[in-house]
């Protein structure tokens, strides 16, 4: 399964002394992720792997829940770099949800 999304790259408040960058996947596409979670491959704290893409750049990750539904996808430095986006950009992001 495959997700094609937009987004604004957003900090993580929680974290304010690091630098985690994140964009949220749509709820409905949240929710579609969720149903078929339990039988996809899970790392830790109910994170889905996936395989991801911003512009030219891929790589591999997982993906996040949160308590408001959502998924979110970690932006790392490199990936930011190599892409020029700053926070508050609207980034399109692609995941593939490894099998």
């Amino acid at each position: 399964m495959r997700y094609r999304f937009e987004a604004e790259l957003r900090r993580w408040e929680a974290r304010v002394h690091d630098d985690w960058y994140f964009v949220d996947l749509p709820l409905e596409q949240s929710a579609e992720i969720h149903e078929w979670a339990d039988a996809l491959p899970r790392a830790g704290f109910g994170a889905v792997k996936v395989t991801a893409r911003v512009g030219a750049t891929s790589w591999s990750t997982s993906i996040f829940p949160g308590a408001s539904g959502v998924y979110s996808l970690v932006l790392n430095a490199r990936v930011r770099r190599a892409e020029g986006i700053e926070p508050g950009d609207t980034v399109v992001a692609e995941v593939e949800l490894a099998g």
